[in-house]
């Protein structure tokens, strides 16, 4: 169950560095080792003050201490699992380490006493009773990543070296994950640097938000943005199709202090009246034919936020009663429910008709339209030889200002 549990867990690692802690102090963990370390083939670094440099072949490869963990039974206080020792680094081929890594091959040493040839400190071995060594090369579709090696105490047995070939296997896969998970979490960074970067390029570009120009008429109209997004008046944006009034309804609500909250959009022209009610304010399961789940409408959605009503001339006289109750009371019922839900949002209207008119004409609520205490007026203007937008925001504070 050890093996199984760490086998499991060595998958389970999204970094080089926690596997190998993972591996060498688990390995330790059995009573009859003492030391397990891991080296990794990398570029040479240290060349002019190895200690093997007369031995090394290709000085721009070589192995390089990443774990270590053991303990002397002479000295409690030596430290085995420093990764700055004289054998921090092993050249490709040289010393029992070198020669597994360039040759793909596991080095095994059933009994030092009896076979000794591969023990670099044969003191250091006597001294720590040191009876074992096993040496196997990590490697991942025929490259070898590394190397892993154990000292013991004890005689290796073959049982041994069956569960160190088996973790040595695993642990090179799971090296090759670990790093295509570092490498994945090192584009994500260069990505968000990027997008960092790209956005204060586009914000030195752009006025404020997603409003781009110089213009004198730009200038005041992001004023009146300026003065009005901190407020909680509800604001009315009238101006011709294409003029940006979704422009400037993102806009107010992005410099408002709603800016965390959603900013739910509802196009009214596309409602069929009939549907007014549940698609505004919800409904209960079962409240009509096909309401098979409960709807919780968007002023539900656009609590504590912001509620764009793009083209709200478009909503049927007789339909507007319902909206007035809310901006009044910020009260609304669930079609199918008797139960009063209270509600705090911020309404942007908006619309491509001239509602005064409509007012006048009886197509749209007295009422209604003052509840908006804020009006911004877009229009478009066409220049002789080719077309050309101007936004004009226009301020009325009205007798029905609650500002």
């Amino acid at each position: 169950m050890e093996l199984q549990s760490l086998l499991l867990e060595m998958g389970e690692q999204r970094s080089t560095s926690s596997l190998f802690r993972l591996i060498v102090n688990r390995l330790f963990q059995f009573d009859e080792v003492s030391l397990v370390r891991i080296w990794l083939v990398k570029k040479g670094d240290i060349c002019s003050s190895c200690l093997m440099l007369k031995e090394c072949q290709q000085s721009h490869r070589c192995l390089h201490l990443v774990a270590s963990a053991g303990r002397s039974v002479v000295n409690k206080d030596e430290d085995w699992s420093r990764l700055d020792g004289k054998f921090s680094r092993f050249p490709m081929g040289c010393r029992k380490v070198g020669h597994i890594a360039a040759s793909g091959q596991p080095v095994i040493v059933k009994s030092v006493p009896e076979d000794s040839k591969w023990i670099i400190d044969k003191g250091w071995a006597k001294r720590e009773g040191i009876n074992g060594f096993a040496g196997h090369p990590m490697q991942f579709h025929g490259e070898v990543l590394g190397v892993l090696a154990v000292f013991t105490k004890t005689q290796i047995t073959q049982p041994v070296l069956n569960e160190l070939n088996i973790i040595t296997n695993h642990s090179a896969t799971a090296l090759a994950n670990a790093r295509a998970f570092e490498k994945i979490e090192e584009l994500t960074k260069q990505l968000k640097n990027e997008n960092k970067y790209l956005r204060e390029e586009l914000s030195e570009v752009s006025l404020h938000g997603e409003f781009v120009g110089h213009s004198a008429a730009l200038q005041r109209i992001i004023q009146q943005i300026d003065l009005v997004a901190p407020t909680e008046a509800n604001v009315l944006i009238q101006g011709e199709s294409g003029t940006g009034k979704e422009l400037v309804a993102r806009e107010l609500h992005r410099r408002s202090n709603r800016s965390s909250k959603p900013l739910i959009k509802v196009n009214c022209a596309s409602i069929p009246k009939e549907l007014f009610a549940s698609e505004f304010f919800g409904h209960a399961k079962g409240a009509f034919t096909g309401a098979h789940t409960y709807r919780e409408g968007k002023f539900g959605a656009a609590n504590n936020g912001t509620l764009f009503l793009d083209e709200v001339g478009e909503i049927p006289l007789e339909l507007q009663a319902q909206l007035l109750r809310v901006l009044q009371e910020g009260e609304y019922e669930r079609v199918g429910e008797e139960k009063v839900r209270k509600v705090n949002a911020r309404i942007i209207a908006a619309s491509n008709r001239d509602l005064l008119k409509e007012v006048k004409a009886d197509r749209f609520r007295e009422d209604l339209y003052f509840r908006s205490t804020y009006f911004l007026s877009l229009s478009r203007r066409f220049g002789s030889a080719k077309r050309t937008l101007s936004l004009w925001l226009i301020t009325f504070c009205n007798v029905h200002s609650s500002v």
